[in-house]
């Protein structure tokens, strides 16, 4: 049985959850990466926390010594560290820490897009898909990468999908950060909603009703 809080619940949680708003490969793709993205504050992903920071370190550096806006490296960093000192199901789960989790990574993939824009030859069509794809290897469990990676750029290819706009971009990863919590919310332990101002936890009452507001809200973004 699945549990609901495993990556693979909440991988098909938010592609349910974005083929309620829209058809579009890259912001399906960008929401199965994006339920994923809050559980990196567990402690069995430590090693993760070191990685992205040691990344984002090799990023600014580079961009340092190539005179190319380094805050990229900058935002990598902040995220690694936010995700080593924060406590499972705690802050990352909490309001403060989807809209600062939004923020983070929808700025790595907007900058790292706009720069590759200025620097590579390639269509900015594929950039953004190339980029996708790159953040999946950086969030998505490795049991799931082998599945995502073709079938994304199958679907892409197919489809011919090759547009999102910054909007959609932080919508998407707003809305499916935002499910990791309603789902979490929904087990025994809980989610700290309100943490580290409250550690009051919220329960199943919290999960209904968002999943009710996301259901309808979807409805009449699709109408």
């Amino acid at each position: 049985m699945i549990k609901l809080s495993s990556y693979k619940g909440h991988t098909l949680f938010a592609l349910i959850l974005a083929l309620l708003f829209s058809f579009n490969p890259l912001i399906i793709a960008l929401t199965v990466i994006g339920a994923n993205i809050p559980d990196f504050d567990h402690k069995v992903r430590v090693e993760n926390a070191y990685k992205m920071i040691i990344l984002g370190l090799l990023v600014f550096i580079s961009l340092y010594i190539l005179k190319l806006p380094y805050y990229l490296g900058l935002i990598i960093v902040f995220l690694g560290v936010t995700f080593y000192f924060s406590e499972h199901r705690s802050f990352t789960h909490s309001i403060p820490g989807i809209l600062i989790l939004t923020s983070a990574v929808s700025l790595i993939l907007i900058w790292a897009w706009e720069l590759l824009i200025n620097v590579t030859v390639l269509p900015n069509n594929y950039m953004i898909a190339i980029l996708i794809a790159l953040l999946g290897f950086l969030f998505l469990n490795k049991r799931l990468l082998p599945i995502f990676i073709p079938l994304f750029f199958i679907s892409v290819v197919v489809l011919q999908t090759f547009e999102i706009s910054y909007v959609q971009i932080v919508l998407a990863l707003f809305l499916v950060i935002f499910s990791h919590s309603v789902l979490d919310a929904t087990t025994p332990a809980g989610v700290k909603l309100f943490a580290p101002i409250s550690q009051r936890d919220y329960h199943k009452n919290f999960a209904m009703v968002s999943i009710f507001v996301l259901i309808v809200l979807a409805v009449f973004v699709r109408a």
